[in-house]
């Protein structure tokens, strides 16, 4: 069992059943998966591109990247249907603590000047996103070996009713929210 599971198991769930004034301990939130995604138009000029960003969300996650490709076609993009756009990688139970943990505990810390995400990324519904700038801030990515710096983005999915009870169990797992 990974470490942010345990600390939710142990303590973290009697704690938001008293804070959040919950009958029932079936009814205090918890994580249900994690979706991490790069999207980018280059892909659109250059196929190979889709190949390198696969091969970073492998190495970030530790679960092999499905490629996105595009639904319908748009003459305004110069895209069409079926092309590739990018890459995700969905993670739920044992990956997807252990991720949010090196998330939280070690990518994080390392960006320079860092000082907390965005409290306004939840969608209404206890959900919450959250976009990175470069996908160097990972110890798994090897900087020599990158061919561009790119974004990501997080969606953190939670059983939570509101914004107010997804902050709380994203705040009791140790995510550093801004003041």
């Amino acid at each position: 069992m990974s470490r942010l599971k345990k600390l939710y198991n142990d303590k973290i769930k009697t704690n938001l059943k008293e804070k959040l004034d919950l009958e029932n301990v079936n009814m205090v939130p918890k994580l249900t998966k994690v979706v991490v995604n790069c999207v980018t138009k280059d892909c659109v000029t250059n196929s190979k591109v889709v190949d390198s960003i696969s091969s970073d969300l492998s190495l970030i996650t530790g679960q092999k990247a499905v490629v996105a490709k595009a639904k319908k076609s748009e003459a305004g993009f110069k895209l069409r249907k079926g092309q590739a756009l990018g890459a995700f990688v969905t993670l739920r139970g044992k990956r997807m603590y252990e991720f949010l943990d090196r998330l939280i505990n070690i990518s994080m810390p390392r960006v320079r000047d860092f000082r907390g995400v965005s409290p306004k990324g939840f969608d209404g519904k206890g959900n919450y996103n959250l976009g990175l700038k470069e996908q160097i801030m990972f110890p798994e990515i090897n900087y020599d070996k990158i061919d561009k710096v790119r974004g990501l983005g997080i969606t953190i999915v939670t059983t939570a009713r509101n914004n107010e009870e997804g902050r709380e169990l994203l705040r009791s797992l140790g995510m550093p929210f801004r003041k």
